[in-house]
């Protein structure tokens, strides 16, 4: 009987630290951004690329996400579409206020990624690791690939790229 409850009890913390991982890890959580953008209608009707909101994304270790400068290059206090989405952005240039984005993609501190190694030497495509966002109406809400240790050990073997853990970890 002792046996049991201690069991149970071991279990319950399992499924307990389980929960908590879940709930904290940053990879599980829907994004709700501000402003309900279309990648399809911006790549479609604009012939926008990524690197034209994403300023630096080959540059620089980090991926920007667009500043409101970036919506001005296009959009001006005068809507170009009858969508209440562009309504917003309009208000947000009006006031000079920046969109707050939210990021889909997040890591730990102690892990260390970078955009331009990835595209510059690595060769990779956005789609790789964003999947196909020409096709996307709605906003991203949730990573394509989640950020796991194993999907980008899995990954570098796949590009025959060292796992040594200080590659990547601090």
């Amino acid at each position: 009987m002792l046996k049991l409850k201690k069991n149970l009890i071991i279990v319950a913390i399992i499924i307990f630290g389980s929960f908590v991982v879940w709930a904290i890890y940053p990879g599980n959580h829907k994004v709700i951004q501000p402003i309900s953008y279309s990648h399809k209608i911006h790549i479609e009707k604009a012939d926008l690329k990524c690197i034209d909101c994403h300023l630096y994304y080959e540059q620089m270790s980090s991926a920007t996400l667009p500043l409101l400068e970036v919506c001005t290059n296009c959009h001006s206090e005068e809507p170009i579409s009858k969508s209440p989405e562009e309504l917003k952005l309009i208000d947000h240039i009006k006031k000079g206020k920046e969109i707050l984005w939210q990021r889909i993609y997040k890591l730990p501190d102690h892990i260390y990624f970078s955009h331009r190694r990835h595209i510059i030497l690595g060769k990779l495509e956005c789609i790789d690791c964003h999947g196909k966002v020409e096709e996307q109406s709605q906003p991203i809400n949730i990573p394509f690939i989640k950020l796991t240790m194993n999907n980008c050990m899995n990954c570098h073997r796949k590009h025959k790229v060292t796992n040594d853990c200080l590659a990547c970890h601090y």
